[in-house]
């Protein structure tokens, strides 16, 4: 039989044209007809380079991985929480709840339950699209996927074998080499520089300046947002709770300019009192409307479907699932029956920047890091953390099923990784020929 990355290549470019606009239209047509402006500037980000097509077309990825075969999927390790969209920018760094800086995977807006193999898939095809627009060779492609799936296959027996997934994390004083340089970046940050960039302050009170992608809120706009941020404090997990002092409200605003995946999502910033009345310490949180997970639309298990009350409960309870220590904002509300999820705009997340590496032997040691971290968010995800969803450990179901020697699942996440890169550059073209002849409906 064969892979899908065969069969795709295989395919007449007028379907496949035809396929890559019916599964964005099924996928987004909602959130195109509220804003397609947003929409179209959003396309053409894509339409830059296939890296960009392929960040923002998480759901053609699942169209496509779920006719894919997966030996390594049994009834455990197919029911895995997962990132659900792991492209190799997809990391960086955050100040968990004890102040510590931890380099980890960042972004939880896709994240759902299904087959691990599927974040490893995703992100090796990344890397290989990555490293190809760097004119690196295909031997070189190859050893990087292979240095991030081995480094994944070691962290996760790691975690098998020794007890205590949470004290595994990447800091300032476990990292080394590049990502070490990112943590120090993050360092260096500041929240009154955030507060600076975002806000003034007038007569002792500090509000949100007036700038390109703020609105002001009318009255009954208003007055749903504050009921809203109301509910999400119930939200908040006891042990994280602050003094009440910390939640009072200073302002709010109508938010825009997110990232490439978040085009038509309703989004609000509200800045309220830090842990004094002290204006350095105030803090700004984003509410943002919860998406749908790409994994949701050909995962059919009503049983995790319905573990959700909204995609922002979702988000927010994946956040928690697979990264320990979270910011103690989080949380998660809802606006006229839509998800919201609810967290602090941090200052201190620096995203993993590519562009510094240029060189094959430079990416080495940050993808052992990055395969490591990504054993890592699966591992804490299981019956070890608050929730019931996935129970049985992680770690021991995907040791199970790799065996005792990996070379055979290395091998095969290497040959996905090329294959489907390759596929990607193809789908780039055609979405480019598709979006410039205006053939997207709603746009």
């Amino acid at each position: 039989m064969a892979s899908i990355t065969e069969a795709l290549r295989r395919r007449d470019p007028k379907e496949r044209r035809t396929q890559i606009v019916d599964v964005l239209v099924e996928a987004f047509s909602d959130l195109m007809e509220r804003s397609p402006a947003e929409f179209r500037r959003r396309f053409r980000k894509m339409a830059s380079d296939p890296f960009a097509f392929y960040r923002g077309s998480a759901c053609l990825f699942y169209a496509d991985i779920v006719d894919d075969e997966d030996p390594w999927a049994d009834e455990r390790t197919s029911r895995v929480w997962i990132q659900g969209d792991l492209h190799a920018q997809n990391f960086g760094t955050y100040m968990n709840d004890d102040g510590v800086f931890v380099f980890d995977v960042n972004d939880f807006d896709e994240a759902y339950v299904g087959h691990f193999t599927w974040d490893v898939k995703r992100l090796v095809a990344s890397l290989a699209l990555l490293a190809w627009s760097k004119a690196i060779s295909d031997d070189d492609i190859r050893r990087l996927i292979e240095t991030y799936v081995r480094a994944y296959v070691d962290q996760v027996r790691q975690f098998a074998e020794h007890e205590g997934d949470y004290q595994f994390a990447l800091t300032l004083d476990t990292a080394d080499g590049y990502v070490r340089e990112v943590l120090v970046q993050a360092l260096a940050s500041t929240r009154i520089a955030l507060l600076e960039g975002k806000t003034l302050v007038e007569q002792q009170e500090r509000r949100f300046r007036n700038r390109p992608g703020v609105r002001r809120l009318g009255e009954e706009e208003r007055a749903r947002v504050e009921a809203a941020y109301l509910e999400y404090l119930a939200t908040i997990p006891a042990e994280k709770r602050f003094k009440s002092l910390t939640y009072r409200i200073k302002d709010m605003v109508g938010a825009s300019g997110f990232g490439i995946g978040s085009a038509g999502l309703s989004a609000y910033n509200i800045l309220v009192e830090g842990h004094s009345q002290a204006l350095e310490n105030d803090v700004i949180l984003s509410m943002k409307q919860g998406n749908v997970a790409a994994p949701s639309r050909v995962v059919d298990d009503e049983r995790i479907a319905a573990y959700f009350e909204h995609h922002g409960h979702r988000t927010a309870v994946s956040r928690r699932a697979l990264q320990a220590n979270t910011d103690p904002w989080l949380g998660y509300t809802q606006i006229d029956g839509v998800g919201y999820v609810v967290q602090e705009l941090s200052p201190y997340e620096e995203d993993l920047d590519w562009s510094a590496l240029t060189e094959p032997d430079e990416m080495v040691s940050v993808l052992d890091d990055l395969g490591r971290a990504t054993a890592k968010v699966h591992c804490v995800s299981d019956f070890d953390s608050d929730h019931t969803l996935v129970g049985f450990q992680v770690e021991d179901a995907i040791n199970a099923v790799v065996g005792a020697d990996e070379s055979a699942f290395v091998e095969a996440m290497v040959a996905f990784g090329t294959e489907y890169a390759a596929v990607v550059r193809d789908d780039h073209r055609l979405f480019v020929d598709a979006f410039r002849n205006h053939e997207i409906p709603g746009l």
